[in-house]
């Protein structure tokens, strides 16, 4: 049985969130969110509506109209230098075509409307100046949205995710396989770009819901029945893995299969970060914290929120936030804890929950270096309550605050409560200055 689900009350000394803005800009389900730059971001969803804001104060700046249906994919195109004049370029995907609009005008640079099939996910490679398509085939497109090459038809399930990987390789999740492809760009022996299939890997038993790069060497992908593995990105061999087979027996009745479907939803990994050291998954409505270089989990909250979690992403200071189809906004603490010496160290991912492949080693005894080995703990320090409905992601702004986005078509924008006291004060005494009022409000 799930342990009970974590609360916290009213005092949220950790919290800084403490200040809230709404805003209104849709009217359906809000389901993408992109930085454009340090203080811009853009919003879009079901209503086929994007829109661009000032996170800074809130403001509506643009509203790009132009799409008939939801959008699937959306993406910031930044110019090849950052030094260069160039305009900030969005790239929004939907079954009716993809369109190129620039961020600083709101006008629609150009519409692609040549796709076979409904465009799931996007990527910019920076180095190479392209950006790819992911749906029932790969292409592979200019800044002028020329498009240079694309592979044959994949599948009918489509690419889900893309990642790039080095040596002008990308890896695309599809289904359950991985499949890794090369770009070549035209040389003297090679007139036009091309794009080769190099390798599949398939090594997961489910469909691939996250995809991760870790860092230049590896990267991680976790599937619907609680598959996580790392992967060598230069070799693309499995570096290490953690696994839960779910294999029903075709003797079991309805009742019994029905369970299993239930627990198979539990351990789905449905999004995963990571940094340097560790990969944070969201596992059905649980968190866990993986250490890449222990190769096991080292910390977890089995129940961290009410429903499936959504989307996760680690802040600075050992700080994680992570959202749900419940509505919640949850910031949580990576703390380190003493291993005690009885205390047994988990060797699996799922052998927490007591099921899954019985590693033979787990009933031996602790080796003496593992007895005072750290191990972590995951504290709840915030609740962010504001939306009615599921959320879906959000971004990090560092000082400008958290932004979040909901299917109640809400997007809240939520501030450092005392940051911006002190800010609205310095305003008031800068303006009291400017009027002459100053020295007749200190001294009356």
């Amino acid at each position: 049985m799930l342990p009970a689900l974590q609360t916290i009350g009213e005092d949220q000394s950790q919290n800084p969130y403490t200040e809230l803005l709404v805003l209104k800009g849709h009217h359906d389900i809000v389901r993408f969110l992109v930085q454009l730059d340090d203080h811009r971001f853009a919003s879009a969803g079901d209503d086929g509506i994007i829109v661009v804001w000032n996170v800074q104060t809130g403001e509506k700046l643009l509203e790009l109209r132009g799409h008939t249906q939801k959008l699937t994919a959306i993406i910031a195109f930044p110019p090849l230098d950052s030094r260069e004049e160039g305009s900030q370029l969005i790239l929004t995907a939907s079954a009716d075509r993809t369109v190129f609009w620039d961020c600083d005008t709101g006008r629609q640079i150009q519409r692609v409307s040549c796709l076979q099939s409904t465009v799931k996910c996007l990527t910019v490679l920076r180095r190479l100046d392209v950006w790819l398509s992911g749906g029932n085939d790969l292409g592979v497109w200019n800044r002028k949205l020329d498009l240079l090459c694309k592979t044959d038809h994949l599948s009918e399930t489509g690419i889900s995710a893309l990642v790039e990987i080095p040596r002008d390789c990308v890896v695309a999740a599809v289904g359950k396989e991985l499949i890794i492809f090369r770009l070549l760009a035209p040389t003297e022996d090679l007139q036009e770009w091309d794009i080769i299939e190099v390798k599949r890997l398939l090594d997961h038993q489910d469909n691939i819901l996250s995809l991760v790069n870790i860092n230049d060497t590896s990267f991680a992908t976790g599937s619907h029945v609680g598959e996580l593995i790392i992967w060598d990105a230069l070799d693309w061999t499995v570096q290490a893995c953690e696994r839960s087979f779910w294999n029903p027996s075709s003797q079991l009745d309805a009742q019994q299969e029905i369970k299993l479907c239930q627990k198979q939803n539990d351990i789905s990994i449905n999004h995963a970060t990571c940094d340097e050291e560790n990969i944070f998954a969201a596992v059905g409505r649980g968190l866990y914290v993986y250490n890449l270089q222990l190769k096991r989990v080292i910390a977890c909250q089995k129940t961290a929120h009410d429903s499936n979690i959504l989307h996760i992403d680690k802040l600075p200071n050992r700080q994680l936030i992570s959202c749900s189809e419940d509505g919640s906004v949850r910031i949580w603490e990576v703390r380190e804890k003493q291993q005690l010496a009885a205390e047994p160290v988990p060797t699996g991912f799922f052998n927490m929950w007591g099921f899954g492949r019985v590693n033979k080693q787990t009933s031996q005894p602790v080796k003496k270096q593992q007895e005072n080995s750290t191990t972590c703990s995951l504290e709840l320090t915030g609740d962010l309550i504001g939306h009615s409905s599921s959320v879906e992601m959000f971004l990090y702004f560092e000082d400008h605050g958290l932004v979040t986005c909901s299917a109640d078509h809400l997007i809240i924008l939520w501030k450092n409560g005392e940051r911006e006291s002190g800010f609205r004060s310095i305003k008031l005494f800068q303006k009291l200055e400017e009027d002459g009022d100053l020295y007749h409000a200190v001294y009356p």
